[in-house]
């Protein structure tokens, strides 16, 4: 069983002993140390907090702790009840919230189960506050209101209507566009709250007919849920035996969006920011920002509109962080996760799947044209993943500056680890925070050089470790 600590909340595996895993007194723990954080922040202040969950089996025990702990704290909760990752983002600010909770692991197994904490703009909390947040955990100096002061909770199940009809309203989502374009889509919503929200969504867009697979928000995910290639067979061939357009998956919090193209194939998680920033880029001026590790195609996608493309660390906080000191209109991870300004700064699968569909409709109704042929329309990239396991104590900085000393010919960048440039193809070295391993992110035009390109940073590794 796990239990993980961080900046940005907390989360583990159900069952187990306590102080192993995410325990019923964990979750009460680390509720009433943001609890605390925010009445320190909002001092003399009545204080509300949105809460939503995805369909996870264990997220009406965790609502429940986390309402009682916060009405203990005197604070009055909004439960959303069953609810998506940015629908609780845009809560927060609509409801003039000082915070919220989102009751989800993402893309882990459905054992796992997650508390991720939003400041008073449905952003994720700085690192700064992460630490503050973690220092109030561990002192155990919580004080809990007298019983005429406790917080009251009220439900709200209006937030999948208030986020549609936000999405819809929209300047660049062209809902005329894509009821032209007589789509049939096919989703896989891996019976969580996507279910609820996705095929509903698509239908106010317009699109002629959803194929609907896993939309039963049950907890029970029928495949592993993070939507990568290798969990996506029966999506695949859903989309193309029922001869749709394209296929959409979301994860069980519905930040992630990646696409199926009407072959069956993966359209990939990569390409899902690059061509949302593609329609953005070609109708609104301003800059392009997505982590160290995303492909360099959205960077060929700035080239194209002869705007500006710039990096951050890895992790949402940070990409966040930049599109706001660049003024970029457009934003993400390479993992499916589009972040629009115009709507709010955190991932959106819900935003992003208007946004695409909106490109893909006048693509189609221009050209009379394919998904698999919309991808490729772009440069095609490949990334490698891979990791090195080091021995306890070694020096990872030392190793990382030795590398850098051996390529210092070519540009670098050292924000976020090690990012190195090459030609048409990059390698990213970060080391873990948590256990003593190296992880290699490497892309190039083909599988077989990202791979090479690995395998050859990996070996320098070793003669380094061995010297």
């Amino acid at each position: 069983m796990t239990l993980i600590k961080s900046i940005s909340g907390i989360r583990g595996t159900i069952g187990g002993k306590s102080g192993d895993n995410l325990s019923p007194e964990d979750i009460v723990k680390f509720a009433a140390a943001y609890g605390s954080w925010l009445k320190m922040k909002n001092a003399e202040k009545k204080l509300k907090v949105v809460i939503g969950r995805d369909a996870r089996i264990s997220g009406p025990m965790l609502s429940q702790l986390v309402q009682a702990t916060l009405s203990g704290l005197g604070i009055d909760v909004i439960d959303l009840g069953l609810s998506t990752t940015p629908t609780v983002e845009l809560a927060v600010p609509m409801e003039n919230a000082q915070g919220g909770i989102i009751l989800t692991a993402s893309h882990n197994p459905k054992q796992w189960n997650a508390l991720k904490l939003l400041n008073e703009k449905g952003e994720f909390i700085s690192a700064q506050d992460g630490k503050d947040l973690l220092a109030i955990a561990e002192s155990g100096e919580i004080e809990y209101v007298e019983v005429d002061d406790l917080g009251n909770t009220r439900e709200d199940q209006s937030y999948i209507d208030k986020h549609i009809d936000h999405i819809l309203n929209l300047e660049l989502v062209d809902v005329e566009a894509i009821k032209k374009a007589n789509l049939h889509i096919a989703v896989d919503c891996v019976n969580s709250t996507g279910g609820i929200f996705l095929p509903r969504l698509l239908k106010a867009l317009g699109v002629a007919k959803v194929g609907e697979l896993y939309c039963e928000p049950n907890g029970q995910f029928p495949h592993n849920p993070e939507p990568l290639k290798e969990n996506l067979g029966e999506i695949s061939s859903f989309v193309e035996n029922e001869g749709a357009d394209l296929g959409m998956v979301v994860d069980p919090d519905v930040d992630r969006l990646a696409m199926i193209t009407e072959t069956g194939e993966m359209f990939g998680e990569e390409y899902t920011l690059v061509a949302v920033a593609d329609y953005i880029l070609g109708h609104k001026k301003g800059a392009a920002v997505s982590n160290l590790s995303s492909s360099r195609a959205l960077s060929d996608v700035c080239q194209k509109h002869g705007t500006d493309y710039h990096a951050s660390a890895v992790g949402e906080v940070n990409v966040v962080e930049k599109m706001k000191e660049v003024g970029a209109v457009i934003g993400g991870e390479g993992n499916g996760g589009v972040i629009y300004p115009d709507s709010h700064y955190g991932r959106d699968a819900l935003v992003g799947a208007a946004l695409f569909l909106t490109h893909f409709a006048k693509y189609k109704n221009s050209t009379n044209g394919t998904c698999s042929g919309l991808k490729a329309e772009y440069n095609a990239y490949h990334i490698s993943k891979n990791k090195i396991q080091l021995e306890q104590g070694m020096d990872v900085d030392g190793i990382l500056d030795k590398i850098e000393k051996r390529y210092e010919q070519y540009p670098k960048n050292t924000i976020d680890g090690l990012k190195i440039d090459f030609d048409k193809e990059w390698v990213h070295l970060r080391k873990s925070n948590t256990e003593p391993i190296i992880r290699i992110y490497s892309e190039s035009e083909s599988e077989s050089t990202a791979n090479q390109l690995a395998e050859r940073i990996m070996s320098d590794i070793r003669d380094i470790i061995k010297d």
